[in-house]
Protein backbone atom coordinates (compact mmCIF):
# COMPACT_ATOMS: atom_id res chain seq x y z
CA UNK A 1 0.00 0.00 0.00
CA UNK A 2 1.43 3.34 -1.04
CA UNK A 3 0.98 6.28 1.25
CA UNK A 4 1.74 9.95 0.87
CA UNK A 5 1.13 12.48 3.61
CA UNK A 6 1.34 16.16 2.78
CA UNK A 7 1.29 18.94 5.35
CA UNK A 8 0.98 22.39 3.83
CA UNK A 9 -0.07 25.76 5.17
CA UNK A 10 -2.69 28.12 3.86
CA UNK A 11 -0.99 31.50 3.49
CA UNK A 12 -3.06 34.53 2.50
CA UNK A 13 -1.11 37.78 2.48
CA UNK A 14 -2.63 41.12 1.61
CA UNK A 15 0.46 43.20 2.41
CA UNK A 16 3.93 43.39 0.95
CA UNK A 17 2.85 42.12 -2.46
CA UNK A 18 3.28 38.49 -1.47
CA UNK A 19 1.63 35.92 -3.66
CA UNK A 20 -1.54 34.23 -2.46
CA UNK A 21 -0.95 30.54 -1.81
CA UNK A 22 -3.71 28.05 -1.18
CA UNK A 23 -2.66 24.65 0.03
CA UNK A 24 -5.09 22.12 1.45
CA UNK A 25 -3.32 19.54 3.65
CA UNK A 26 -4.19 15.98 2.78
CA UNK A 27 -3.23 12.38 3.38
CA UNK A 28 -3.39 10.04 0.42
CA UNK A 29 -3.13 6.26 0.29
CA UNK A 30 -4.18 3.44 -2.01
CA UNK A 31 -5.82 0.21 -0.93
CA UNK A 32 -4.55 -3.09 -2.42
CA UNK A 33 -7.71 -3.24 -4.57
CA UNK A 34 -6.76 0.05 -6.25
CA UNK A 35 -9.08 2.47 -4.44
CA UNK A 36 -7.41 5.86 -4.00
CA UNK A 37 -8.30 7.55 -0.70
CA UNK A 38 -7.71 11.24 0.09
CA UNK A 39 -8.22 12.57 3.63
CA UNK A 40 -8.36 16.22 4.66
CA UNK A 41 -8.77 17.45 8.24
CA UNK A 42 -10.93 20.53 8.91
CA UNK A 43 -12.14 20.87 12.50
CA UNK A 44 -14.01 24.15 12.02
CA UNK A 45 -17.35 22.33 12.46
CA UNK A 46 -18.24 18.78 13.62
CA UNK A 47 -19.16 17.78 10.06
CA UNK A 48 -17.63 15.52 7.44
CA UNK A 49 -18.06 15.19 3.69
CA UNK A 50 -17.66 11.78 2.04
CA UNK A 51 -17.12 12.24 -1.69
CA UNK A 52 -16.74 9.38 -4.19
CA UNK A 53 -15.79 9.86 -7.84
CA UNK A 54 -16.17 6.97 -10.26
CA UNK A 55 -14.04 7.71 -13.29
CA UNK A 56 -16.84 6.93 -15.71
CA UNK A 57 -19.34 9.15 -17.47
CA UNK A 58 -21.39 9.19 -20.62
CA UNK A 59 -18.12 9.57 -22.53
CA UNK A 60 -17.35 5.92 -21.72
CA UNK A 61 -20.48 4.78 -23.54
CA UNK A 62 -20.83 3.73 -27.16
CA UNK A 63 -23.25 4.76 -29.92
CA UNK A 64 -26.41 2.74 -29.47
CA UNK A 65 -25.64 2.10 -25.80
CA UNK A 66 -25.98 5.52 -24.18
CA UNK A 67 -27.40 6.71 -20.86
CA UNK A 68 -25.89 3.93 -18.72
CA UNK A 69 -23.73 6.17 -16.49
CA UNK A 70 -26.68 8.41 -15.66
CA UNK A 71 -28.91 5.37 -15.12
CA UNK A 72 -26.48 4.18 -12.45
CA UNK A 73 -26.64 7.57 -10.77
CA UNK A 74 -30.21 6.50 -9.97
CA UNK A 75 -29.60 2.80 -9.34
CA UNK A 76 -26.87 3.50 -6.78
CA UNK A 77 -29.48 4.93 -4.40
CA UNK A 78 -31.92 2.05 -4.73
CA UNK A 79 -30.39 -0.45 -2.36
CA UNK A 80 -27.58 -3.00 -2.43
CA UNK A 81 -26.87 -6.42 -0.95
CA UNK A 82 -27.05 -5.29 2.70
CA UNK A 83 -29.18 -2.16 2.27
CA UNK A 84 -32.86 -2.65 1.46
CA UNK A 85 -34.61 -0.44 -1.06
CA UNK A 86 -35.35 2.97 0.46
CA UNK A 87 -33.05 2.51 3.46
CA UNK A 88 -30.11 4.39 1.96
CA UNK A 89 -31.86 7.77 2.18
CA UNK A 90 -33.83 6.86 5.29
CA UNK A 91 -30.75 6.02 7.37
CA UNK A 92 -28.80 9.05 6.19
CA UNK A 93 -31.69 11.43 6.83
CA UNK A 94 -32.10 10.00 10.34
CA UNK A 95 -28.43 10.84 10.96
CA UNK A 96 -28.89 14.42 9.76
CA UNK A 97 -27.14 13.92 6.44
CA UNK A 98 -27.54 15.36 2.95
CA UNK A 99 -26.63 13.19 -0.03
CA UNK A 100 -26.82 13.29 -3.79
CA UNK A 101 -24.98 12.43 -6.99
CA UNK A 102 -24.35 13.78 -10.46
CA UNK A 103 -23.14 12.55 -13.83
CA UNK A 104 -21.14 14.30 -16.56
CA UNK A 105 -19.46 13.15 -19.73
CA UNK A 106 -16.29 12.41 -17.75
CA UNK A 107 -17.26 11.22 -14.26
CA UNK A 108 -19.99 10.22 -11.84
CA UNK A 109 -19.86 11.43 -8.24
CA UNK A 110 -21.75 10.71 -5.04
CA UNK A 111 -21.50 12.53 -1.74
CA UNK A 112 -22.80 12.54 1.82
CA UNK A 113 -22.47 15.58 4.08
CA UNK A 114 -23.17 14.52 7.64
CA UNK A 115 -22.23 14.90 11.32
CA UNK A 116 -18.74 13.53 11.92
CA UNK A 117 -20.03 10.93 14.39
CA UNK A 118 -22.00 9.32 11.53
CA UNK A 119 -18.95 8.86 9.27
CA UNK A 120 -19.00 5.07 9.51
CA UNK A 121 -22.60 4.94 8.30
CA UNK A 122 -21.63 6.72 5.08
CA UNK A 123 -18.63 4.44 4.56
CA UNK A 124 -20.78 1.33 5.06
CA UNK A 125 -23.41 2.54 2.58
CA UNK A 126 -20.88 3.62 -0.06
CA UNK A 127 -18.86 0.43 0.19
CA UNK A 128 -21.94 -1.77 -0.03
CA UNK A 129 -23.09 -0.21 -3.27
CA UNK A 130 -19.57 -0.24 -4.70
CA UNK A 131 -18.99 -3.89 -3.90
CA UNK A 132 -22.43 -5.46 -3.84
CA UNK A 133 -24.89 -3.46 -5.91
CA UNK A 134 -24.93 -6.03 -8.74
CA UNK A 135 -26.10 -8.75 -6.33
CA UNK A 136 -29.19 -6.72 -5.48
CA UNK A 137 -30.03 -5.58 -9.00
CA UNK A 138 -32.99 -7.12 -10.79
CA UNK A 139 -34.66 -6.55 -14.16
CA UNK A 140 -37.63 -5.05 -12.30
CA UNK A 141 -35.46 -2.51 -10.45
CA UNK A 142 -33.61 -1.55 -13.64
CA UNK A 143 -36.89 -1.12 -15.53
CA UNK A 144 -38.28 1.10 -12.76
CA UNK A 145 -35.27 3.41 -12.87
CA UNK A 146 -35.20 3.29 -16.66
CA UNK A 147 -38.74 4.72 -16.66
CA UNK A 148 -37.74 7.41 -14.18
CA UNK A 149 -34.79 8.43 -16.36
CA UNK A 150 -37.04 8.55 -19.43
CA UNK A 151 -39.41 10.85 -17.58
CA UNK A 152 -36.47 13.00 -16.47
CA UNK A 153 -35.40 13.29 -20.08
CA UNK A 154 -38.89 14.44 -21.04
CA UNK A 155 -38.88 17.04 -18.26
CA UNK A 156 -35.32 18.26 -18.89
CA UNK A 157 -35.25 18.18 -22.68
CA UNK A 158 -38.36 17.37 -24.74
CA UNK A 159 -40.89 19.30 -22.63
CA UNK A 160 -38.65 22.07 -21.33
CA UNK A 161 -38.46 25.44 -23.09
CA UNK A 162 -35.21 25.57 -25.09
CA UNK A 163 -34.46 22.10 -23.68
CA UNK A 164 -33.51 20.48 -26.98
CA UNK A 165 -30.95 23.16 -27.84
CA UNK A 166 -28.08 21.49 -25.95
CA UNK A 167 -28.71 18.20 -27.76
CA UNK A 168 -28.67 19.93 -31.15
CA UNK A 169 -25.44 21.74 -30.27
CA UNK A 170 -23.68 18.54 -29.12
CA UNK A 171 -24.79 16.61 -32.20
CA UNK A 172 -23.42 19.32 -34.48
CA UNK A 173 -20.24 20.22 -32.61
CA UNK A 174 -18.91 16.66 -32.30
CA UNK A 175 -18.73 13.82 -34.87
CA UNK A 176 -21.15 10.89 -34.39
CA UNK A 177 -18.54 8.59 -32.85
CA UNK A 178 -17.20 11.20 -30.42
CA UNK A 179 -18.12 10.54 -26.75
CA UNK A 180 -19.59 14.04 -26.38
CA UNK A 181 -21.91 13.66 -29.38
CA UNK A 182 -24.73 12.23 -27.24
CA UNK A 183 -26.24 13.69 -24.04
CA UNK A 184 -25.37 12.36 -20.60
CA UNK A 185 -28.97 11.27 -20.07
CA UNK A 186 -28.85 9.11 -23.20
CA UNK A 187 -31.41 8.69 -25.97
CA UNK A 188 -34.91 7.29 -25.56
CA UNK A 189 -34.16 4.53 -28.07
CA UNK A 190 -30.99 3.45 -26.26
CA UNK A 191 -32.65 3.51 -22.84
CA UNK A 192 -35.46 1.32 -24.20
CA UNK A 193 -33.12 -1.09 -25.99
CA UNK A 194 -30.70 -1.69 -23.09
CA UNK A 195 -31.01 -5.19 -21.70
CA UNK A 196 -30.56 -6.10 -18.05
CA UNK A 197 -27.36 -7.94 -18.99
CA UNK A 198 -26.02 -4.79 -20.73
CA UNK A 199 -26.60 -2.75 -17.58
CA UNK A 200 -24.97 -5.29 -15.26
CA UNK A 201 -21.93 -5.57 -17.53
CA UNK A 202 -21.51 -1.79 -17.56
CA UNK A 203 -21.48 -1.78 -13.76
CA UNK A 204 -18.92 -4.58 -13.54
CA UNK A 205 -16.69 -2.81 -16.06
CA UNK A 206 -16.58 0.65 -14.52
CA UNK A 207 -17.78 0.66 -10.89
CA UNK A 208 -14.77 -0.99 -9.29
CA UNK A 209 -12.42 0.35 -6.60
CA UNK A 210 -9.53 0.68 -9.07
CA UNK A 211 -11.69 3.05 -11.14
CA UNK A 212 -12.73 5.26 -8.21
CA UNK A 213 -11.36 7.76 -5.73
CA UNK A 214 -12.74 8.48 -2.28
CA UNK A 215 -12.23 11.81 -0.52
CA UNK A 216 -13.18 12.35 3.13
CA UNK A 217 -12.90 15.90 4.45
CA UNK A 218 -13.87 17.45 7.73
CA UNK A 219 -13.68 16.74 11.45
CA UNK A 220 -11.82 13.42 11.28
CA UNK A 221 -8.94 11.60 12.90
CA UNK A 222 -6.68 10.48 10.04
CA UNK A 223 -5.52 7.17 11.51
CA UNK A 224 -8.97 6.14 12.74
CA UNK A 225 -10.51 7.09 9.40
CA UNK A 226 -7.91 5.06 7.57
CA UNK A 227 -8.85 2.02 9.66
CA UNK A 228 -12.55 2.53 8.87
CA UNK A 229 -11.88 2.84 5.14
CA UNK A 230 -9.85 -0.38 5.16
CA UNK A 231 -12.59 -2.11 7.17
CA UNK A 232 -15.40 -1.26 4.76
CA UNK A 233 -13.66 -1.06 1.37
CA UNK A 234 -10.72 -3.41 1.77
CA UNK A 235 -12.57 -6.63 0.93
CA UNK A 236 -14.04 -5.37 -2.35
CA UNK A 237 -12.22 -7.10 -5.21
CA UNK A 238 -10.26 -5.16 -7.80
CA UNK A 239 -11.96 -4.97 -11.19
CA UNK A 240 -10.49 -5.59 -14.61
CA UNK A 241 -8.49 -2.76 -16.24
CA UNK A 242 -10.91 -0.14 -17.53
CA UNK A 243 -10.97 0.38 -21.32
CA UNK A 244 -9.51 3.70 -22.42
CA UNK A 245 -11.62 6.15 -24.39
CA UNK A 246 -10.52 6.35 -28.01
CA UNK A 247 -12.06 9.70 -28.94
CA UNK A 248 -11.80 10.80 -32.58
CA UNK A 249 -10.60 14.35 -33.29
CA UNK A 250 -13.22 17.05 -32.81
CA UNK A 251 -12.73 19.89 -35.30
CA UNK A 252 -15.27 22.00 -37.14
CA UNK A 253 -14.16 23.03 -40.62
CA UNK A 254 -17.38 24.88 -41.44
CA UNK A 255 -20.03 27.12 -40.00
CA UNK A 256 -23.31 25.33 -39.27
CA UNK A 257 -26.34 27.61 -39.14
CA UNK A 258 -29.46 25.93 -37.77
CA UNK A 259 -32.85 26.87 -36.35
CA UNK A 260 -35.95 25.24 -34.93
CA UNK A 261 -39.31 26.26 -33.58
CA UNK A 262 -40.15 25.62 -29.93
CA UNK A 263 -42.89 26.28 -27.39
CA UNK A 264 -41.20 29.43 -26.10
CA UNK A 265 -42.16 33.08 -25.70
CA UNK A 266 -38.90 34.70 -26.75
CA UNK A 267 -36.29 33.76 -29.38
CA UNK A 268 -32.86 32.65 -28.15
CA UNK A 269 -29.52 32.53 -29.98
CA UNK A 270 -26.71 30.06 -29.31
CA UNK A 271 -23.19 30.39 -30.72
CA UNK A 272 -20.81 27.52 -29.97
CA UNK A 273 -17.21 26.69 -30.80
CA UNK A 274 -14.94 23.73 -30.04
CA UNK A 275 -12.28 24.81 -27.54
CA UNK A 276 -9.28 23.37 -25.62
CA UNK A 277 -9.71 20.61 -23.01
CA UNK A 278 -9.63 21.26 -19.28
CA UNK A 279 -6.22 22.56 -18.09
CA UNK A 280 -4.90 22.81 -21.66
CA UNK A 281 -3.47 26.09 -22.98
CA UNK A 282 -6.39 28.35 -23.88
CA UNK A 283 -8.83 26.86 -21.37
CA UNK A 284 -8.28 29.53 -18.69
CA UNK A 285 -7.97 32.31 -21.27
CA UNK A 286 -11.44 31.50 -22.60
CA UNK A 287 -12.84 31.57 -19.06
CA UNK A 288 -11.52 35.13 -18.82
CA UNK A 289 -12.91 36.00 -22.25
CA UNK A 290 -16.36 34.80 -21.13
CA UNK A 291 -16.16 37.11 -18.13
CA UNK A 292 -15.08 40.07 -20.28
CA UNK A 293 -18.05 39.46 -22.56
CA UNK A 294 -20.83 38.79 -20.03
CA UNK A 295 -19.45 38.86 -16.46
CA UNK A 296 -21.49 41.62 -14.85
CA UNK A 297 -23.36 44.75 -15.90
CA UNK A 298 -20.21 46.46 -17.19
CA UNK A 299 -19.19 43.54 -19.39
CA UNK A 300 -19.13 44.15 -23.12
CA UNK A 301 -22.11 42.14 -24.30
CA UNK A 302 -24.32 42.80 -21.29
CA UNK A 303 -23.73 46.54 -21.53
CA UNK A 304 -24.49 46.72 -25.25
CA UNK A 305 -27.28 44.16 -25.61
CA UNK A 306 -29.15 44.51 -22.33
CA UNK A 307 -28.38 48.03 -21.06
CA UNK A 308 -27.53 50.30 -24.01
CA UNK A 309 -29.48 48.87 -26.96
CA UNK A 310 -32.04 47.01 -24.80
CA UNK A 311 -32.55 44.35 -27.48
CA UNK A 312 -31.73 41.35 -25.27
CA UNK A 313 -33.41 40.01 -22.14
CA UNK A 314 -30.22 38.29 -21.00
CA UNK A 315 -26.83 37.16 -22.28
CA UNK A 316 -24.21 34.74 -20.99
CA UNK A 317 -20.92 33.25 -22.14
CA UNK A 318 -18.97 30.33 -20.72
CA UNK A 319 -16.15 27.90 -21.35
CA UNK A 320 -17.56 24.42 -20.70
CA UNK A 321 -14.31 22.69 -19.73
CA UNK A 322 -14.18 18.92 -20.25
CA UNK A 323 -11.56 16.19 -20.33
CA UNK A 324 -11.48 15.30 -24.04
CA UNK A 325 -12.35 18.67 -25.56
CA UNK A 326 -14.38 21.69 -24.45
CA UNK A 327 -16.88 24.10 -25.96
CA UNK A 328 -17.16 27.87 -25.71
CA UNK A 329 -20.69 29.25 -25.91
CA UNK A 330 -22.50 32.58 -26.06
CA UNK A 331 -26.24 32.49 -25.34
CA UNK A 332 -28.62 35.46 -25.65
CA UNK A 333 -32.41 35.80 -25.37
CA UNK A 334 -34.00 38.58 -27.42
CA UNK A 335 -36.49 41.03 -26.03
CA UNK A 336 -39.97 41.23 -27.49
CA UNK A 337 -39.90 42.98 -30.85
CA UNK A 338 -36.28 42.13 -31.69
CA UNK A 339 -34.73 39.44 -33.85
CA UNK A 340 -31.82 37.08 -33.36
CA UNK A 341 -30.15 38.57 -36.43
CA UNK A 342 -29.88 41.85 -34.47
CA UNK A 343 -28.43 39.99 -31.49
CA UNK A 344 -25.89 38.08 -33.59
CA UNK A 345 -24.67 41.27 -35.28
CA UNK A 346 -23.75 42.86 -31.95
CA UNK A 347 -22.13 39.66 -30.60
CA UNK A 348 -20.05 39.37 -33.77
CA UNK A 349 -18.97 43.01 -33.48
CA UNK A 350 -17.73 42.54 -29.93
CA UNK A 351 -15.90 39.30 -30.73
CA UNK A 352 -14.24 40.98 -33.71
CA UNK A 353 -13.17 43.90 -31.52
CA UNK A 354 -11.31 41.54 -29.20
CA UNK A 355 -9.75 39.75 -32.19
CA UNK A 356 -8.45 43.07 -33.52
CA UNK A 357 -7.73 45.03 -30.34
CA UNK A 358 -6.39 44.04 -26.94
CA UNK A 359 -8.97 43.99 -24.17
CA UNK A 360 -7.90 46.49 -21.54
CA UNK A 361 -5.71 45.56 -18.59
CA UNK A 362 -8.56 46.68 -16.35
CA UNK A 363 -10.99 44.22 -18.00
CA UNK A 364 -8.58 41.33 -17.65
CA UNK A 365 -7.66 42.22 -14.06
CA UNK A 366 -11.33 42.47 -13.10
CA UNK A 367 -12.08 39.08 -14.64
CA UNK A 368 -9.09 37.43 -12.96
CA UNK A 369 -9.97 38.98 -9.60
CA UNK A 370 -13.57 37.77 -9.87
CA UNK A 371 -12.39 34.29 -10.71
CA UNK A 372 -9.98 34.31 -7.76
CA UNK A 373 -12.77 35.41 -5.42
CA UNK A 374 -15.11 32.62 -6.56
CA UNK A 375 -12.19 30.19 -6.36
CA UNK A 376 -11.66 31.04 -2.68
CA UNK A 377 -15.39 30.95 -1.95
CA UNK A 378 -15.60 27.35 -3.16
CA UNK A 379 -13.18 26.36 -0.41
CA UNK A 380 -15.21 27.77 2.47
CA UNK A 381 -17.13 24.51 2.95
CA UNK A 382 -15.59 21.11 3.59
CA UNK A 383 -17.85 19.67 0.90
CA UNK A 384 -16.34 22.09 -1.61
CA UNK A 385 -12.82 21.09 -0.65
CA UNK A 386 -13.67 17.38 -0.76
CA UNK A 387 -15.08 17.64 -4.25
CA UNK A 388 -12.21 19.81 -5.51
CA UNK A 389 -9.57 17.45 -4.12
CA UNK A 390 -11.27 14.62 -5.98
CA UNK A 391 -11.61 16.69 -9.15
CA UNK A 392 -7.93 17.65 -9.19
CA UNK A 393 -6.83 14.08 -8.51
CA UNK A 394 -8.99 12.76 -11.33
CA UNK A 395 -7.81 15.37 -13.84
CA UNK A 396 -4.14 15.75 -12.90
CA UNK A 397 -3.16 13.02 -10.42
CA UNK A 398 -2.41 15.77 -7.87
CA UNK A 399 -5.19 16.48 -5.32
CA UNK A 400 -3.51 19.70 -4.20
CA UNK A 401 -3.53 21.41 -7.60
CA UNK A 402 -5.05 24.60 -6.22
CA UNK A 403 -2.06 26.91 -6.78
CA UNK A 404 -1.26 25.52 -10.20
CA UNK A 405 -4.87 26.01 -11.25
CA UNK A 406 -5.08 29.56 -9.95
CA UNK A 407 -1.69 30.41 -11.48
CA UNK A 408 -3.13 29.80 -14.96
CA UNK A 409 -5.42 32.76 -14.49
CA UNK A 410 -2.94 35.02 -12.72
CA UNK A 411 -0.56 34.70 -15.68
CA UNK A 412 -3.07 35.85 -18.32
CA UNK A 413 -2.53 39.19 -20.05
CA UNK A 414 -4.66 40.97 -22.70
CA UNK A 415 -2.67 39.55 -25.61
CA UNK A 416 -3.36 36.00 -24.38
CA UNK A 417 -7.09 36.67 -24.50
CA UNK A 418 -6.90 38.16 -27.98
CA UNK A 419 -4.76 35.30 -29.29
CA UNK A 420 -7.18 32.65 -28.01
CA UNK A 421 -10.18 34.53 -29.40
CA UNK A 422 -8.54 34.57 -32.82
CA UNK A 423 -7.54 30.91 -32.61
CA UNK A 424 -10.72 29.30 -31.29
CA UNK A 425 -13.66 31.61 -32.08
CA UNK A 426 -13.44 31.11 -35.82
CA UNK A 427 -16.26 32.31 -38.08
CA UNK A 428 -15.71 29.24 -40.27
CA UNK A 429 -15.80 26.72 -37.40
CA UNK A 430 -18.86 27.14 -35.22
CA UNK A 431 -22.52 26.28 -34.70
CA UNK A 432 -25.04 29.14 -34.74
CA UNK A 433 -28.46 27.98 -33.51
CA UNK A 434 -31.70 29.95 -33.35
CA UNK A 435 -34.66 28.80 -31.23
CA UNK A 436 -37.80 30.77 -32.00
CA UNK A 437 -41.47 30.66 -30.97
CA UNK A 438 -43.70 28.47 -33.13
CA UNK A 439 -44.88 30.33 -36.20
CA UNK A 440 -42.20 33.05 -35.83
CA UNK A 441 -39.47 31.86 -38.17
CA UNK A 442 -38.75 35.44 -39.20
CA UNK A 443 -37.20 36.06 -35.76
CA UNK A 444 -34.34 33.60 -36.40
CA UNK A 445 -30.85 34.46 -37.50
CA UNK A 446 -30.04 33.14 -40.99
CA UNK A 447 -29.99 29.33 -40.94
CA UNK A 448 -31.65 26.11 -42.01
CA UNK A 449 -34.72 25.09 -40.04
CA UNK A 450 -34.62 21.52 -38.74
CA UNK A 451 -37.09 19.20 -37.04
CA UNK A 452 -36.10 18.22 -33.53
CA UNK A 453 -36.80 14.85 -31.93
CA UNK A 454 -39.54 14.99 -29.32
CA UNK A 455 -41.03 18.31 -30.44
Amino acid sequence: MKRLTVFLILCVSIAGGQELRINVPYTRFTLPNGLTVILHVDRSTPRVSVNTWYHVGSGNEKPGRTGFAHLFEHLMFMGSKNVATGKFDEWLEAAGADNNGSTTSDRTNYYEDLPSNALELALFLDSDRMGYLAEAMSPKAVDAQRDIVKNERRQSYENRPYGMSSLVLEENLYPPTHPYHWPTIGSMADLSAASFEDVVQFFKTYYSPNNASLTIAGDIDVEKTKVLVEKWFGEIPRGQPVPLIDAPPAFLAEEKRLAFEDRVQLPRLYMAWISPPLFSPGDAELDILANILTGGKNSRLYKRLVYDLQIAQDVSAFQESQKQVSSFQVVATARTGHTLAEIEKVIQEEIDKIKNEFPSNREVDRAVNQYESSFINRLERVSGKADQLNAYFTATGNPDYFNEDLARYKAIDPDDVRACTRTYLRDDGRVVLSVVPKGKKELAAPGNFISVEGK
